[in-house]
């Protein structure tokens, strides 16, 4: 059974390489992307991203009491571990303003009662009342400690936790602290949280932010699930994108000086707190408590601080709270888009030439990226890389077809034809298809010749070194008014160079374009007058000059020559015309001869001068030719 006349040779062939490249290109990037090859790539745009967006939203649940410089001032005396009296007194203030929780972002191996108890000092119970303001506000049931997972020396996990004087003074005991520990992605980012950082039933393992929030809204820490707004956060290693507010500093952050101050609750910055989940955290200059985040990410030569712990545990708050975070696109939405996306570039990229191809698919995948930047404004995730990876999948897979096969032919009649004619000649042959018919074939043409005015006086005053530096410096300039106007430089004939127009390309305004290219050659020409001059000073050298003849007719086009030497070139009556017009130019003391037939051809606005009759070698009659004028 024979094939549909629709799918027959060069379509059917195109329909399979279409079908190929398209199951290709998709399986390359369903693969990669499974197999998390290209979460790097994924992770450079989800920071570029934060960048760009810079501010994305104000925080509205979390804050961060700052224990800054100017707070460490206060109290520069005092070691960190004997400041539990002003973190009480920071608290008791943070308990008036009606926050929902407070997190202490500082840990201690011992309390400063038990180091005090240590000193054993006489007539003094300093080591049983130092630590009763603090103790007092841990009973109070509002405050989350922190812990920290740790390895022991023999690489086994553990808890390094508060004091357990303290711990004893919580209600929950260790369920109400919470782990602070930030894992980042492999390039040391942080970019996401765990709620649940050790799920054992019957260990504290709650995430510091997680816990906060349970405290905060009422929420047991011991059950096995919590839900905010529409999420479900379950009892598991689950790892969570962080739904950062901004860059460093856009959380809301207070100085932990204010809190310590008398009238701190009439303070407008104290009561911005009101209702909020807050920690209380290190942000001195010297704090080693700081963390690349996506905001961190080296782009256009800067380079972005990092951000504080606290402020990264608030920003945890604030996505639980707010139930906004960036979310991966459905897979059911983002792989038949995909799909989509692929036939159309494979489509495009089988028809286009490989150059406009590439930027069709660089434009293809910038807007995959506009896309993915509008859609993480929603927070919504387009997975870039599956996009690029499939475009160029496509692309590369089709050019490598092209190159294994049609290619093969184009770039033979590109090296039949390069040497003749400029590039965008040659890509006209390819694009349209077009095969000169190398056995010979009759065509319409135009042809010009022009050659130097005195060569052989010029290069007896010359050595041959300059004779050859004189015309590859000629040559150079005046053949590229030919070759702009898509015409082929046939051969180089001594100083003389002759050109068709017509052929290998159809032209049809042919004729103009030889006047065109003659009147740029002359211009040239009187450009290059100049530069004898200079080049050849006191050589006694005649003027520079050239002749130009163009004639319009029949010619005959084929690949002519013997076995080991053969070039494509026009042969006729219409060849010899053109080089007895050029020859003509002498007699009639002008630059420019066009025939009749050329200048009717060639359009009304050509300006011209003298007109005559000459007669031409092989013809019987007469021929009426024109002097072109160029400015």
């Amino acid at each position: 059974m024979s094939s549909p006349r629709w799918l027959s040779g060069e379509r059917f062939r195109k329909l399979w390489q279409f079908l190929a490249v398209t199951v290709f290109a998709l399986l390359v990037a369903l693969g990669t992307e499974r197999m998390g090859w290209l979460q790097n790539y994924e992770n450079i745009y989800y920071d570029y991203w934060h960048q760009f967006a810079g501010v994305r939203k104000e925080s509205q649940y979390a804050a961060v009491v700052a224990v800054d410089d100017e707070t460490l001032l206060l109290y520069r005396d005092d070691p960190l571990a004997f400041w539990a009296p002003h973190f009480a007194k920071a608290m008791q203030t943070l308990n008036d303003v009606g926050t929902k929780s407070v997190g202490l972002d500082f840990i201690y191996a011992v309390s400063a009662e038990a180091w005090l108890h240590k000193l054993n000092l006489p007539d003094s119970d300093i080591s049983r009342t130092y630590d009763a303001p603090f103790r007092e506000q841990l009973a109070q049931g509002k405050v989350i400690l922190i812990a920290q997972l740790v390895e022991n020396a023999l690489g086994e996990p553990d808890v390094m936790g508060p004091p357990q004087e303290h711990i004893l003074m919580l209600p929950n005991l260790d369920f109400d602290t919470g782990i602070a520990n930030l894992y980042p992605d492999d390039d040391k980012l942080v970019r996401s949280f765990l709620p649940v950082v050790r799920p054992e039933e019957n260990f504290p393992g709650v995430g510091f932010a997680l816990q906060l929030v349970l405290r905060g809204t009422g929420g047991d820490s011991r059950a096995r699930s919590w839900k905010f707004g529409n999420t479900v956060y379950t009892s598991q290693f689950d790892r969570r994108k962080i739904g950062y507010v901004g860059p460093p500093g856009s959380i809301l952050t207070v100085s932990m000086s204010k809190l310590l101050k008398p009238d701190a609750l009439s303070d407008p910055e104290v009561q911005k707190l009101k209702g909020r989940v807050v920690i209380i955290s290190p942000a001195d200059i010297g704090t080693s408590d700081r963390h690349f985040t996506p905001y961190s990410r080296s782009i256009f030569g800067s380079t972005t601080e990092p951000m504080l712990g606290g402020e990264v545990h608030a920003n945890a708050i604030e996505t639980i709270l707010s139930d906004q975070y960036p979310r991966p696109m459905s897979l059911w939405v983002m792989w038949p888009t995909l799909l989509l996306e692929l036939i159309a570039s494979v489509i495009i990229f089988q028809r286009l030439h490989p150059m406009k191809g590439l930027a069709f698919g660089l434009l293809l995948s910038s807007l995959v990226l506009l896309a993915a930047y509008t859609l993480f404004q929603r927070d919504v995730l387009l997975a870039v890389g599956p996009f690029h990876l499939a475009l160029a999948t496509a692309y590369l897979t089709t050019l490598a077809l092209r190159l294994t096969g049609e290619e093969r032919e184009r770039a033979h009649l590109k090296s039949m034809f390069g040497q003749y004619v400029s590039d965008v000649v040659v890509d006209k042959l390819i694009s349209e298809g077009q095969r000169p018919n190398l056995g010979g074939e009759k065509l319409e043409v135009s042809v010009l010749f022009s050659d130097i005015r005195n060569f052989t006086t010029i290069s007896e005053k010359l050595d041959a070194e300059e004779v050859v530096e004189m015309l590859n410096a000629y040559f150079g300039l005046t053949c590229e008014p030919i070759l702009e106007q898509g015409g082929m430089v046939n051969k180089f004939i001594g100083d003389a160079v002759m050109a068709v127009f017509g052929s290998p390309v159809p032209y049809a305004d042919h004729a103009r374009r030889a006047l065109l290219a003659a009147q740029g050659m002359a211009r040239e020409a009187e450009k290059f007058k100049l530069w004898m001059e200079q080049r050849f000073p006191d050589r006694g050298l005649p003027p520079f000059g050239i002749g130009i003849g163009v004639h319009s007719g029949m010619a005959v086009m084929g690949d002519i020559g013997s076995i080991k030497r053969r070039e494509f070139t026009a042969i006729g009556d219409t060849v010899n015309a053109a080089s007895r017009l050029e020859g003509a130019t002498k007699e009639m003391k002008c630059v420019i001869l066009a025939s009749e037939a050329a200048i009717k051809a060639g359009g009304e606005d050509i300006p011209l001068g003298r007109s005559d009759e000459i007669e031409v070698k092989g013809k019987a009659i007469k021929i009426k030719v024109f002097e072109v004028l160029f400015d």
